[in-house]
């Protein structure tokens, strides 16, 4: 699973707990967009996770 470039978030590991509390391995996958940025003035694919993106968003307007 792909990681954010800009903060890093990646999967995350833990357990599912059932009722009868047997645990299984788990993973968490952080919403991770691939999306086109201008980079020291070249355009470049780069993973974004989603709260990185909403954050540039707010930074700009």
């Amino acid at each position: 699973m792909a990681k954010c470039e800009i903060c890093g978030k990646g999967p995350q590991f833990g357990n599912n707990v059932s009722f009868s509390q047997r645990h299984v391995k788990r993973q968490w996958h952080a919403n991770v967009q691939k999306r086109r940025m201008l980079i020291h003035g070249q355009v470049r694919p780069i993973n974004v996770c989603t709260n990185c993106l909403k954050t540039m968003s707010k930074t700009k307007a």
